[in-house]
């Protein structure tokens, strides 16, 4: 049995508890002509740089097709940069909208921009703004919980709602609770919804609650959202927890609470390269590792009628001066019944120099690891609205980098092999497009850079497509897919937006 949370408002605020209960859900689709996949074509047609300086001027991205611009975060400059993007190749730079706080997300439905704000403090409460795409006049502030990381709007319009992270501050002595707050456009109201009274033990499968001090409520931290195409339910990534929510929306309520277990590295499909100083680029291995999943971006799509979630599973651990889960397995004391070759592992060559976490482990207590994990899974998945595995990308994405771009496997700043001993091409974004009867997947590797292309038609058996690269876009944060109907140029986009470099880069499907 899941976990399902009971939500209940206490002085006009909405808390939840756990309690157990199964759900699910999901909904049909939509297809076009039929189209052969292996005859695409994936073209750089244009893009631009956002910004002058360091990195951090470029980060999400959202187009609307009403007025055919492009807006795009830049925290740098507390603004959304805007563009015209009628002709991507000749993309023209338009008037800012300036904020007060620093953005981290934005979205478009029906000519309304939302605007994810995050408080000076942040550790206070922020606001979703929104605005009119056309004449980019302020239209409504919405207050949300602390730190709105994420925003997005329900397919219907009916919704905008905000993963609102919640994190410590740098010395971990103040950490607001996680929450997610649900805007109802129509009746313009903010119910924001926390995780009152839920606990790792009663969630199970590998979901993580371990803070310094920190309650559940204040240790969930809500990571990202995607809403089912009948605007229903919302599913919110949590990553440091390495576990998912599910919110109904019409019971405004978070529903279910789940953990995503772990991945075995031990296994021969889910080698890994896990040494940056072994002399080897794609230095594939087995090793007794397991891998928190910890999404990052996850997107909903419906293939032959079910709904499904997918997840980059970038991976992330909490290091802050206060406290810091972080240390490498070389600076373990791995228990010498598990680990009879401890000190064969813990040279730099084979797993002494892999990022563990020393919040996990030591399964019963004596000081020293019987368990090693690792941060992300290295992977893509495709998981059901209940959070069963439906598929996951094992080793590809790693042996498709080595194999298509060996300078970039595993990169740091361009350095090949720089990442391995980390969380590896780190797969940070999804987005999906539909193309006549298939659906293609695009993965987003903030590390390796570019994006992969996979024909998901089949969820349990994706199929590599192309990998879209440009040495000049490094660390791509935001993908955007654009359908032709709705793109500038008649013919399918994805938008890919870098943080480092601060590129645009669009790509157009033929």
């Amino acid at each position: 049995m899941k976990k399902s949370l009971l939500t209940f408002i206490v002085g006009g605020m909405l808390f939840t508890s756990c309690i157990k209960d199964h759900i699910g859900h999901g909904g049909g689709g939509n297809d076009d002509d039929n189209v052969d996949v292996s005859t695409l074509t994936f073209a750089k047609i244009g893009g631009f740089t956002n910004g002058a300086g360091e990195e951090g001027f470029a980060e999400i991205s959202a187009f609307d097709p009403k007025t055919n611009k492009l807006f795009v975060v830049n925290p740098v400059e507390t603004e959304v940069s805007v563009w015209d993007i009628t002709s991507p190749s000749l993309s023209v730079k338009l008037t800012s909208i300036s904020l007060a706080g620093t953005p981290n997300s934005v979205a478009v439905h029906d000519g309304v921009l939302a605007v994810a704000v995050e408080n000076a403090n942040k550790q206070m409460n922020g606001t979703i703004q929104t605005y009119n795409t056309e004449s980019q006049t302020l239209m409504h502030t919405y207050n949300v919980g602390a730190l709105p990381d994420m925003v997005t709007f329900s397919p219907n319009g009916k919704f905008i709602i905000s993963a609102n992270e919640g994190e410590p501050n740098d010395d971990y002595t103040v950490d607001p609770e996680g929450s997610v707050s649900v805007v109802d456009v129509q009746k313009n109201e903010v119910n924001t919804l926390f995780f009152t009274n839920c606990d790792a033990a009663s969630i199970g499968n590998n979901f993580r609650v371990f803070g310094p001090n920190a309650s559940a409520a204040q240790d969930i931290e809500p990571e990202y959202v995607a809403i089912s195409d009948d605007s229903k339910y919302a599913y919110v990534s949590l990553q440091e927890n390495n576990g998912m929510a599910v919110v109904d929306l019409k019971a405004m309520t978070i529903s279910n609470v789940f953990g995503l277990g772990v991945k075995d590295h031990s296994l021969p499909e889910n080698k890994l390269d896990a040494s940056n100083e072994d002399g080897i680029v794609g230095n594939f291995q087995n090793w007794p590792v397991l891998g928190f999943f910890m999404p990052d971006a996850i997107t909903y799509t419906e293939l032959n009628g079910i709904g499904y979630i997918i997840s980059a599973n970038e991976g992330d651990s909490r290091d802050y001066d206060g406290y810091s889960e972080e240390e490498r397995v070389k600076d373990l004391i791995l228990d010498p019944t598990v680990f009879p070759n401890a000190a064969d592992l813990q040279m730099d060559e084979n797993i002494g120099r892999l990022k563990t976490t020393t919040a996990n482990g030591d399964t019963d207590g004596d000081g020293d690891f019987d368990e090693i994990y690792a941060y992300g899974a290295r992977s893509f998945s495709i998981w059901s609205t209940s959070g069963d595995l439906v598929y996951d990308s094992a080793d590809e994405i790693g042996r498709k980098t080595l194999e298509v771009n060996p300078a970039y496997f595993n990169a740091d700043e361009g350095e090949a092999d720089g990442r391995s001993d980390d969380k590896g091409a780190e797969p940070e974004s999804v987005t999906t497009l539909k193309v006549g009867e298939s659906t293609l997947l695009f993965v987003g590797l903030e590390r390796s850079g570019g994006v992969l292309v996979y024909d998901i038609t089949n969820p349990n058996s994706p199929e590599y497509v192309n990998w879209l690269f440009d040495a000049m876009d490094v660390a791509p944060e935001g993908l955007l897919a654009v359908s032709k109907e709705d793109s500038p140029t008649g013919n399918a986009l994805v938008v890919v937006t870098n943080e480092v470099s601060n590129t645009i880069a669009f790509y157009e499907i033929k």
